[in-house]
């Protein structure tokens, strides 16, 4: 039996196992198998890859999207323009291995956030710098959007602060996306803090989080009357390109 997994810490959030497993279960795919492996540390993958010789797949969340590029044999083009990993392929053949990354999340995204657009949605925030917010940048600027960065460590030209999401700034970009985990299961109280009082009809938050369905994030902003989507499409949309790439 092929097994497939997701590697990252925590995971108690996640839905990927479930997703699969009843994917399989609905398609009747008897041959395959989906679980969690919930890594401390990233210099663990290699031992999990040996102790598994039936481990064909993993898809990688948070926090190890950039840091387990050092463990790839190869990564994809698009992979490599976003900088971060979200999908591994492990080839097996004369008892050896090969670790091929790639990035699922830039298809899911794109794919889940275009039909939400506007035409005057032309400049977004983005919440977070690590490896989910790449592979934003990466469909925004493909989609012609430019964006700002915003961190708590703001530390170059393309980002700033969350005190500096000032009224005029807010205004005018109308497309703002949560990428960190704040909101996220178990910690539901928290959320990126900014005047959401500031939103308007115009906005569009996007929250790449998925469980729970609605983000404080996304509430305080469909108070406002903003359009609000979740992560929930965008997981399903990159979980079908995962297995597409592991059944090549």
């Amino acid at each position: 039996m092929k097994q497939f997994g997701l590697i990252g810490y925590p995971l108690a959030h996640s839905f990927s196992e479930k997703y699969f497993k009843d994917k399989f279960r609905k398609e009747k795919i008897t041959d395959c198998d989906y679980r969690l492996f919930p890594l401390k540390y990233i210099n663990q993958l290699p031992e999990l890859i040996d102790e598994n010789p039936s481990l064909y797949g993993l898809n990688v969340t948070v926090p190890y999207k950039e840091l387990v590029i050092s463990h790839l044999d190869e990564m994809d083009e698009v992979a490599k323009a976003v900088g971060a990993v979200n999908c591994i392929k492990i080839t097996r053949k004369h008892h050896g291995k090969k670790l091929i990354g790639y990035n699922t999340d830039v298809i899911g995204f794109e794919d889940s956030l275009k039909p939400n657009l506007k035409s005057w949605h032309q400049h977004a925030i983005i919440f977070g710098t690590g490896g989910s917010a790449k592979a934003v940048a990466y469909v925004l600027k493909k989609l012609g959007i430019s964006y700002t960065y915003v961190s708590r460590n703001p530390g170059n030209s393309d980002t700033i602060g969350y005190p500096d999401l000032t009224k005029p700034l807010i205004r005018k970009y109308l497309l703002i996306i949560n990428t960190t985990p704040l909101g996220m299961f178990p910690q539901t109280q928290t959320f990126p803090q900014f005047p959401y009082e500031q939103l308007g009809e115009r906005h569009l938050l996007f929250d790449l989080i998925y469980n729970p369905e609605q983000t404080l994030f996304l509430q305080k902003g469909k108070k406002q009357g903003t359009a609000i989507k979740n992560g929930l499409e965008m997981l399903y949309l990159q979980a079908e390109k995962s297995l597409e790439i592991w059944k090549k």
